[in-house]
């Protein structure tokens, strides 16, 4: 669902911000699309547009958010590797950075997800398999329950093979071995 861009209300914003207002709007819109908060999103695209880190309090101003939004925010765009607390502080507050190589922000985006899905998928179907194999050996397991666990067993061993491609995918992306001669990655 499209929301107001950050500053919708102050009519004090630069020709320039209202410009990447539309923009930023995007990226949440983007990010909303794949589960990440709106707001995180919108977060994010301020982040990727500014000159230099920022602090939990100028972040809290621009988004007109409270501070314990604000960080959880950061926490979650931090844990998706889209945002990186720096080392050094302004003031002695931490200082913040958006990861401005989209296609550094893609690799990490997704291949968090997708590894998150994988690991999930492949804990359940490492449970499900060998007691799906069990009813099938068991003496006692009608038939028509039998040839529904064998089914199932096909397609879980199916969707094993998806996984492990899956996987392969996500590594290859980790490694830079996926979609190789990116632009500006030559």
């Amino acid at each position: 669902m499209k929301q107001a861009a950050f500053g919708e209300d102050n009519p004090h914003l630069s020709p320039r911000e209202q410009l990447l207002r539309g923009v930023i709007d995007a990226i949440a819109q983007t990010m909303d699309l794949y589960g990440a908060n709106y707001s995180f999103g919108q977060l994010y695209g301020i982040m990727f547009f500014e000159d230099k880190p920022m602090t939990l309090e100028e972040m809290k101003q621009v988004m007109n958010m409270s501070k314990s939004n604000m960080s959880y925010g950061v926490r979650s765009l931090i844990a998706s590797r889209m945002v990186t607390k720096l080392d050094e502080k302004r003031e002695r507050k931490d200082l913040y950075a958006a990861e401005t190589d989209f296609f550094q922000a893609f690799k990490n985006f997704f291949t968090l997800k997708l590894q998150r899905e994988i690991d999930v998928m492949q804990q359940a179907m490492e449970t499900a398999m060998p007691e799906l194999q069990a009813l099938i050996d068991a003496a006692d397991t009608p038939e028509e329950e039998r040839e529904a666990c064998l089914r199932d067993l096909d397609k879980l061993r199916h969707a094993v093979e998806y996984y492990v491609w899956l996987q392969r995918f996500v590594n290859g992306l980790e490694e830079g071995t996926v979609f190789g001669g990116l632009p500006g990655k030559e």
